[in-house]
């Protein structure tokens, strides 16, 4: 997979800024949305700003965009079942929606981290959903890294903390979660490590499936079961 190519795609994934004021949702063409907090169009470009300050944006081809909306989410946010009591699909999405990202990449993470098994640990001593190292645990507050509250959100909070470091560079962002920070600042990306290379490959690939998917259910048209015509006695 040329990662370069599936940058574009993999960004319309994220909506980082805080959830606390009114915001808008960029819909793009291929039906992923970015959510942010103001935008200047420059030239052919069409510059997001996903935090309040300013200090994080996205720059998208201004054609790319096919409308834009008022994001409602924040509204909804505290109706949500408590993840002590709801499933782990529900916990993931809930989790991901405080940390303002798409609960699908969230999952393509797990699976690609521990294929949803709490109790998974690697060789290198990574722990749980989200194969945290115990001293990344520790420095997020995580006491049990086997707790799947705890372990996925200490991930996503990982996560969404690596995305802002690169400016939303997601693929950069997924290198450093999978071979660490120092490695992608000393190659400047991705670096030549082929299991680096096929983790993100791996994860840009499923979660671009699930969107696609989800944008053909969206376009399906509802079937229409025809009546009976009535039987003459």
């Amino acid at each position: 997979m040329r990662l370069a190519n599936r940058l574009f795609v993999a960004l319309a994934v994220l909506a980082l800024a805080p959830g606390s004021r009114a915001a808008d949702l960029a819909v793009l063409n291929n039906g992923f949305t970015i959510r942010h907090e103001r935008r200047e169009v420059i030239g052919q470009i069409t510059r997001l700003y996903v935090d309040a300050k300013g200090e994080s944006y996205v720059d998208v081809p201004t054609d790319q965009i096919e409308r834009f909306e008022k994001d409602l989410s924040a509204a909804h946010a505290g109706a949500r079942t408590q993840p002590g009591r709801a499933s782990l699909a529900e916990m993931i999405e809930g989790i991901s929606s405080n940390y303002h990202l798409d609960p699908d990449l969230v999952n393509s993470v797990i699976h690609a981290e521990s294929g949803f098994n709490s109790r998974a640990v690697s060789p290198r001593g990574a722990q749980g959903l989200m194969q945290l190292m115990p001293r990344t645990a520790s420095q997020l507050g995580i006491e049990n890294a086997f707790d799947p509250k705890s372990n996925v959100d200490g991930g996503t909070h990982y996560l969404r903390e690596l995305l802002v470091r690169y400016n939303l560079d997601l693929i950069k962002a997924l290198a450093a979660y999978n071979a660490g920070p120092l490695r992608v600042e000393q190659y400047r990306g991705v670096p030549p490590y082929y299991e680096t290379q096929a983790y993100v490959a791996r994860i840009v690939r499923d979660f671009n499936r699930k969107k696609l998917a989800e944008r053909k259910t969206a376009k399906s048209p509802a079937r229409v079961t025809p009546s009976r015509k009535p039987t003459n006695p």
